[in-house]
Order: C-alpha cells, then structure tokens, then sequence
C-alpha cells in the first residue's frame, strides 16, 4: 500500500529539480543489474549467473539533494532464435529499445572478462547504438577484477571505441612491468577528453601522459602495473550516422563520450560513475516521490527474487519452463509478511529436480529469498514455496 501511494503521489520537486534518465544495455549477464543495483544501494534487481534472468525493463530510482537519477534496467539485447530457445516473451525483444526512446544516456556495458565476446560488440548493441545516435553514450568496462591481464584492457579500448573517444582519435601506447609490490585502490580509467565542467570530480579521464604513468593496477591483487602509458588524442570527424551495411564491418562504437573500468559485484569504481551521471542531469522535474526506489510492485520484486535463486539452483534450461503463482500475501500475527507461493514445472523430473533429496533444493531457495526479500522490504518475511506439476 506505502509503495502504490509513494508511486501515486506526484513526486516531491525540489526547487531546482535535475534529473537524468539512463538506460543500461549489453549482451546477456554482462552485469546490468548488479550495476544498476550497486547504483541503488540495495538489492531491488534479480541477478544471477544464467542469462536473462532480467525479463522485463523495470525502472530504478536514486534520489540525491536536488538530483534525481532513472536508472532503466532492460533485459539483455538477444535475438529471435535465443529468444526462442528460452521460452523469453517478445518484450524481451523490445523492452531495450523502448527504454532508449527515453534516454538521456545510455551505459553499454561489456563484460570483459568474456574472452569470447569482449572484443566486440554485439550486433544487436550496435543496431540500437546506431538507431539512436542522438543519445549521448559511455562504455563501461565491468568485471575487471576478473581480468589476470590488465594490460587487454587498453586492447579492449581500442576495439570497442574504433579508436575514437569523443570525437576525438585515441592512441594508446603503453609498456607494462611485472612488479610484485604493486597495489593500486582503483582501476585505471581511459575515457573522454571533455570540458572539466561536465566531468565528475572523481573521474581520472583521459589523462595527460605524465598522469597517466602514475595510473597502475586494476586491484589489489594484480602485480601487474602500468609503468609507461600514454594516451593522445588527435581530432577526428564529428559524429556520423551509421547504416547497417557499416555496421557489418565495425567491431566498436566511435561515438562514446566516457569510458569507465569497474567492478559492479564488490563496487569498485561505481561511486565514480554515480558521481559522473549526477553531474550529466538537466534541469526538469523529478518522474517519482523521492521515498521510491523503483517503479516495480512488492509482488514484481518477490517473484523476480524467487526466479534468480531457482535459475541459480536448476541445470541448463530448467528454470525457464518455471512458473509461478503467488497463492497468499498476508500480514502474519506478529506483523511479519507472509508470502506463499506456487512454482509450476512442466515434468515431474523437473519437479523432483527442483524440491531435492529431503527438500534441501527448495529449501535452500526459500531460505535465501526470503532473507533478500528482508533486505528490500525491510521487514521480516516467511515465505513458502510449493513446487506442483502444471
């Protein structure tokens, strides 16, 4: 009920109102949703290590002084036959274009500690880049922490931006040292030579070269360092539309205004790129009362929650044929939200799969969605799972 008022409610504006609405695309399980949760400071967004476990778009709110921040998180960009494959409903297709409609940015996020996709990517990212080439756009590198070596990532820059940062040609030169003593606190970051005005205080953006020398491993564990880097600029032609017959000989995006290397999972570096997309607001009104944190209802989250643990917990494609059925949503006698739920399986071998030798699988999963479900709603929850044949 507080959530429905909170979203029925027009929004409390402050006197200057800013906002920025930002869209987050990328290849299947490159960490949309860990970001965009990262971002939130709490957990409203199912991840997990299987593909689309994000099914629809749904809309994340962060509220900071006079800035409000619409973080659009959109399934992963995939194609009729995968969508097929994993029963996923059109809106899979479709929900990532939607929510570039109504961007003001738009992060692409690369996972790269992929070695078979990071290279390029993907053609589907491209369409939609290239569809929407009004939208300002920033790479963000995630998973660094994965990388062993650090030195791929200025390979990595390359190919991805076709050399141009900003409109602006990129010439990475660099020689890495192996030193055993070397720890750095955060990634090294290569991204647009912009006005220091629109930059984020924090951000350690295309640098000069001496500054870059100073730049050095991406995390604490790495002994490699960069001893010698050096990025220059040259200018380039102004941005371009790009037809479909260019798109099938680019492996980049030239058209990225900042690029950003991070870790979502533990952290690392998402304030700096908080800091960055507080500072890219215009002025406008606030789209939600600043006491929400996402457009989705309880229930949306409870099932999404539910869903992430089973995609966890159950081999290959199972979990995609799952559906479920919320049967009771109830306040308990001592005040705690008590939830049941019904997860229809297909087969009985699914169902068997899916409740364990002596019930520990579903256990497991009710035991660990409900403790998330604590966390998001900030109140003790009993929940019930029964797995029935559909």
């Amino acid at each position: 009920e507080e959530q429905d008022r909170l979203l029925r409610h027009r929004p409390d504006q402050p006197q200057n109102p800013k906002v920025l609405r930002i869209a987050i695309i990328g290849a299947p399980n490159a960490g949309k949703s860990t970001l965009s949760n990262q971002l939130l400071g709490r957990k409203v967004f199912p991840v997990s290590q299987k593909v689309h476990t994000t099914r629809c778009k749904a809309k994340g709110v962060v509220t900071y002084e006079d800035t409000q921040l619409i973080i659009l998180d959109t399934p992963g960009l995939t194609s009729h036959f995968k969508a097929k494959r994993h029963k996923l409903d059109e809106a899979m297709l479709t929900d990532p274009w939607d929510s570039m409609k109504h961007a003001d940015l738009v992060l692409v996020l690369v996972d790269v500690s992929d070695h078979w996709t990071r290279n390029c990517l993907s053609k589907e990212v491209l369409q939609c880049l290239s569809r929407f080439p009004q939208i300002p756009s920033v790479l963000v590198l995630n998973k660094v922490d994965l990388l062993k070596k650090k030195f791929i990532l200025l390979e990595l820059v390359t190919d991805l931006t076709e050399g141009i940062v900003n409109g602006k040609k990129l010439e990475v030169a660099s020689a890495f040292k192996h030193n055993s003593s070397s720890s750095a606190k955060s990634p090294l970051q290569i991204a647009k030579a912009s006005p220091p005005e629109n930059r984020a205080p924090e951000s350690h953006c295309l640098r000069e070269a001496d500054q870059a020398r100073e730049g050095s491993s991406l995390d604490n564990s790495s002994d490699v360092r960069a001893s010698e880097s050096s990025l220059a600029t040259e200018e380039a032609e102004g941005p371009k539309r790009y037809g479909p017959r260019d798109l099938k000989t680019m492996k980049g995006w030239p058209c990225f205004q900042e690029i950003f290397m991070l870790a979502a999972r533990r952290g690392e570096e998402v304030d700096t790129l908080k800091q960055y997309l507080l500072m890219q607001a215009k002025p406008g009104p606030w789209e939600f009362h600043s006491g929400v944190l996402t457009s989705q209802s309880p229930q949306e989250i409870c099932d999404n929650i539910i869903r992430e643990k089973i995609l966890e917990y159950l081999p290959l494609e199972v979990p995609y044929g799952v559906i479920q059925v919320t049967e009771m949503w109830e306040e308990g006698p001592s005040g705690e939200l008590v939830i049941m739920q019904n997860l229809l399986v297909p087969r009985k071998s699914h169902m068997m799969m899916l409740i364990g030798r002596g019930g520990k699988v579903i256990s497991r999963i009710a035991q660990e969605a409900g403790q998330d479900l604590m966390n998001v709603f900030l109140c003790d929850v009993c929940l019930k799972l029964k797995v029935k044949v559909k």
